[in-house]
């Protein structure tokens, strides 16, 4: 997290407009709404955001991410074989066990297809036996949870469960929170997620008596219906109603959205659906700086180099609404400095912050240009007599 220290101004010709445009309106029945373009960081909707609420199977997606990062590691190979436990079965099979991956007692499935069980198929008791498999049990496994989320920044999120089932209040998130976790999975774990997310159905398991494999469908309620939609999560208890975490993406231009609280399995269908279309139609994108474009500079101290260029690590936009000329009110560049030495190149060292009229901060990262080493002895006393000189 880069911590607002120094702010320096950066000259962007860009869109003027005779008046500011307004933010495009969205009403929605969800309790809880939130919309973030990926492109520009633009938050295009809030609706309770911050609110604590129980997940129900969205936590899963705190399951796979710390799969994902020990896979990503070399530390959990995807086919280890991860047995299932009589008293795991027990407690997670049956209609009162809710969604189910339909593993049997003594079966032996690896992470690759526990992790197919609970994204695709939304698996309560393949969520434990993969907890289970990598920490030993449940408990350890949600304590590497939370430290998972302390990491990732999450402030108003804490994990009782695996697969997020009521207990008690324990296990709670916010709308945000499941964004950044949804982005976390995206941006660092690309492969791994174009792996395991948005298939439509998976087989596993073998109904009593006739002996057939079981195929289930996925509940996102984009695919098939929403272009570019591949991730991430539904959720549905009595408690916390009926949820969804899901991305797409168009034009090179990606949405992550929350919904929460809907009353009704068709009406999360209906809401998701309409929510990211929305996005999508209603905002654009206007080109900033390509990949690779210095974009400023940053002093360091006490480093080989007195300064390291700000770059683009990718084609960043701004957000505004669609059909509208709007007009950008403010570019800043942000950074904790001095920087101190020690960074590669490509490291995240400062943020461009640029602040339009209808959707207030766009937060987009900046990267180093090149290494910047501690400076050496010798260099240490230059810039030690140039500071006294007054020439630095």
């Amino acid at each position: 997290m880069i911590r607002p220290f120094l702010l320096s101004t950066v000259s962007l010709a860009l869109l003027a407009s005779a008046a500011p445009a307004a933010a495009p309106p969205f009403e929605t029945g969800a309790k809880v709404a939130f919309l973030l373009d990926l492109s520009s960081g633009a938050v295009l909707l809030n609706k309770n955001a911050d609110v604590r609420m129980p997940p129900a199977s969205m936590a899963k997606m705190m399951t796979t991410n710390v799969a994902f990062e020990l896979i990503d590691k070399g530390e959990l190979p995807l086919d280890k074989k991860c047995p299932v436990r009589t008293e795991t079965w027990q407690k997670w099979h049956g209609p009162a066990a809710g969604s189910t991956m339909f593993l049997g007692v003594g079966e032996q499935p690896t992470v690759e297809d526990l992790l197919h069980g609970i994204v695709t198929l939304s698996g309560n008791d393949a969520s434990v036996v993969l907890a289970e498999c990598i920490a030993g049990t449940e408990q350890a496994f949600a304590n590497v949870m939370n430290d998972n989320a302390k990491r990732l920044g999450l402030t108003n999120s804490h994990f009782g469960t695996a697969n997020g089932w009521p207990d008690e209040g324990r296990t709670y998130v916010s709308a945000r929170d499941l964004a950044t976790l949804a982005r976390s999975e995206i941006e660092h774990h690309p492969k791994l997620y174009k792996q395991f997310y948005g298939q439509t159905s998976y087989t596993w398991g073998k109904t009593l008596g006739s002996g057939q494999a079981i195929t289930q469908a996925n509940r996102n309620p984009l695919l098939g219906k929403v272009t570019g939609a591949d991730g991430l999560k539904t959720g549905h208890t009595d408690e916390a109603g009926y949820g969804f975490t899901g991305s797409a993406t168009q034009n090179g231009r990606r949405l992550i959205m929350v919904v929460a609280g809907i009353d009704s399995y068709n009406n999360r269908i209906a809401e998701s659906v309409r929510l990211m279309e929305w996005g999508f139609n209603a905002w654009q994108t206007k080109p900033l700086y390509k990949a690779g474009a210095v974009v400023g500079s940053a002093r360091v101290q006490m480093g080989s180099d007195s300064s390291v260029g700000l770059v683009a690590p990718r084609d960043l936009a701004v957000t505004m609404p669609s059909g509208i000329l709007s007009k950008v009110a403010s570019t800043k560049i942000r950074y904790q400095g001095p920087l101190k030495p020690g960074f590669k190149k490509g490291d995240h060292v400062a943020d461009l912050i640029v602040t339009t009229a209808d959707s207030g901060e766009q937060v987009m990262p900046l990267v180093a240009a090149n290494d910047v080493a501690p400076a050496g002895f010798f260099g240490r006393i230059w810039i030690g007599l140039k500071q006294a000189l007054g020439m630095a």
